[in-house]
């Protein structure tokens, strides 16, 4: 069966705008990536929203919850920004218990050159496919439960929460 992949926006698919220095949206980089990094994979890609996920609202959640609600797949990957990647993946784990979600992003915008977002893509799409149901933060090679990670703004990266009781 094929992977339903959710491009909702994010550093992944950031453009930079030479003369202004500003980051901006225009359209999702992930085929140009799937294409790079020949993937062979059967996929059904929507683009369901362009944004910083800074500015999501708790609407959007519920768009991306519904879309995972909707999808004939069981296998579902998120394209999601970083900064609030967190509170989405918890909401989906609160939300939906039949199916596996996986959520990544990038740091650094992948038309940077120097972005992870090619190396999280592949991993997510790996995790995707071998994890069991639930909903996961993919980053950087490291697999976290989607209701027990944070983003260490110090240190740029993901971590667990804590020890759960």
């Amino acid at each position: 069966m094929a992977i339903k992949i959710i491009v909702t926006g994010g550093t992944f698919d950031k453009e930079y705008n030479e003369l202004s220095g500003e980051l901006f949206f225009k359209d999702t980089h992930l085929h140009e990536m799937l294409s790079k990094g020949r993937s062979k994979l059967e996929l059904d890609i929507s683009t369901l929203m362009m944004i910083d996920s800074l500015d999501m609202t708790e609407s959007d959640r519920e768009k991306i919850a519904d879309a995972c609600i909707r999808a004939k797949e069981d296998r579902i990957l998120i394209t999601h920004g970083t900064d609030t990647m967190p509170i989405t993946a918890a909401n989906l784990f609160e939300k939906i218990k039949n199916k596996t979600i996986v959520l990544t992003g990038a740091m650094v915008p992948y038309k940077f050159g120097s972005s992870d977002g090619l190396f999280n893509l592949g991993s997510a799409l790996a995790f995707v496919q071998t994890l069991p149901h639930g909903v996961y933060v993919v980053m950087n090679g490291k697999v976290f439960d989607g209701d027990n990670v944070m983003k260490n703004k110090a240190t740029g990266e993901f971590e667990t929460l804590g020890n759960r009781d």
